[in-house]
């Protein structure tokens, strides 16, 4: 089983839409995929159709009383899914003052059979929960925007993961920093591509070759509750997650 978690304190860079689609298509390559919500928004809970009321969902898994994370996973039309939890915005003060509290997630994946691959959704933020997610992964994808603000951040991320690596899990790595709502066109984004691309050596990482282009067909998506390639297979966006997954899973067994 390998464990991807999508992370990046900064909003708006697509971090969901990038974690839906790499679980929607590993799905749709004849793998089985565990989707974790870890997003106290809960959009990709919203997205799966995932239910909270009465059922086990995140929150209960990683501060609940015994509770498996086989038991609170939903099996949904759009996947397999363990929900987010409004409750999550706790989490922080309770986990911190745990002993246990950065592996509460990783405690709570071992042991789980049935799954070629988990994928987790993060906050935009670098929080405990975040911490749990990087103690429990194999590898980190990092979206990022080209622009600005969409560099902001990423020092302090990589700090984060850097120590994380040292001390919980050594054997985590970056997959890579992926380039979203990309313009090719601009020569602002050209520039932040090639900044990106000397910031992801300093990672010891590299900028995905793929670059995923912007659609409107994504918000139509999300709008409906549906998944991009339910909604819109032929879309840019779609077509560029495709290649993202070629390229972040070649040479897996």
């Amino acid at each position: 089983m390998k464990t991807y978690v999508v992370a990046n304190q900064k909003g708006g860079i697509s971090k969901t839409t990038t974690s839906i689609a790499l679980a929607d298509i590993l799905k749709r390559r004849g793998n089985t995929v565990l989707f974790i919500d870890a997003d106290q928004q809960g959009n990709a809970t919203d997205t799966f159709k995932g239910e909270i009321e009465g059922m086990p969902t995140l929150y209960d898994v990683l501060l609940g009383d015994h509770i498996k994370a086989s038991e609170a996973i939903q099996k949904t039309i759009n996947g397999d899914i363990i929900a987010s939890d409004p409750l999550l915005r706790e989490a922080d003060s309770k986990l911190s003052s745990d002993p246990e509290g950065e592996y509460r997630m990783s405690m709570a994946l071992e042991g789980l059979e049935g799954y070629d691959y988990v994928v987790l959704d993060t906050a935009p933020a670098l929080n405990w929960i975040l911490r749990n997610c990087l103690v429990a992964a194999d590898e980190v994808i990092i979206p990022v925007t080209a622009d600005r603000y969409g560099l902001q951040g990423l020092a302090s991320l990589a700090e984060t993961i850097g120590v994380i690596r040292k001390r919980q899990n050594k054997g985590l790595s970056v997959a890579g920093l992926l380039l979203t709502k990309y313009n090719g066109r601009t020569n602002l984004s050209r520039e932040i591509k090639d900044n990106l691309e000397e910031i992801a050596s300093s990672m010891d990482t590299k900028l995905f070759d793929t670059t995923i282009r912007e659609s409107v067909k994504v918000r139509e998506a999300q709008a409906m509750r549906k998944l991009l390639f339910d909604y819109a297979k032929n879309c840019s966006s779609a077509l560029d997650y495709e290649d993202f997954v070629d390229e972040l899973t070649e040479g897996e067994d």
